[in-house]
């Protein structure tokens, strides 16, 4: 098994500017003496994600932080894949939710990208394939370009209509294996301690602490 570095208490960039991930992050990481600080806070630039593969893209974050801060720091890259779609939208999970009619109306629309979803769930007939899975994929970066890789997985079906309002993304139509509640239906600690972020994580804090 390969030796993976120690990671020391202190600060620790997480490369993202969305409040509910690094909420997350926040939560399984605070027990162990980090103390994460989110690249949005530090005004760090998202770099654009130019990936074909979640691990590339974690990493691209992952270093863009490291160097602009001079510190270790966290990137996720995470999303949903659809059996039934061959894997989309995969890496191309958030674009599928971007909005983009006219200028100054940019932003993520959920309900719409999980309206395409299960619009093309819909197409192949009553009887389709609904299992999916959420991936996480979690790079390390130093600052001299050291870099560890993470992943994690939770499998479930795609429920329709949207179901709950305590999750984000596409947590309204996810239904983990096992379970009656969507993602959103979930308590937010129940769903942390189950997630592919929480398996990520597991083996991120084996390796690393």
């Amino acid at each position: 098994m390969t030796d993976h570095r120690k990671l020391t208490p202190g600060k620790l960039i997480i490369a993202s500017h969305n409040q509910g991930k690094v909420r997350e992050i926040r939560a399984l990481l605070e027990p162990y003496g980090v103390e994460p600080v989110s690249a949005g806070d530090l005004g760090l630039p998202e770099p654009e994600e130019t990936g074909t593969t979640f691990a590339e893209n974690a990493l691209l974050k992952a270093r863009a932080s490291a160097e602009g801060a001079d510190c270790v720091a966290l990137a996720d890259d995470s999303g949903l894949c659809v059996a039934a779609l061959g894997g989309k939208p995969g890496v191309y999970t958030a674009d599928w939710a971007e909005r983009q009619w006219f200028e100054g109306d940019k932003g993520r629309d959920w309900y719409m990208a999980m309206g395409k979803v299960e619009g093309l769930l819909a197409e192949q007939g009553p009887d389709v394939d609904r299992s999916a899975y959420f991936i996480c994929t979690l790079a390390l970066a130093w600052p001299d370009g050291h870099s560890e890789i993470f992943e994690g997985r939770v499998h479930g079906n795609l429920v329709w209509p949207p179901r709950g309002t305590m999750g984000f993304g596409y947590d309204p139509v996810f239904q983990p294996v096992g379970m009656e509640p969507t993602f959103a239906e979930l308590d937010p600690a129940q769903k942390q301690a189950m997630s592919h972020r929480a398996d990520a994580f597991g083996k991120l804090v084996a390796g690393c602490f």
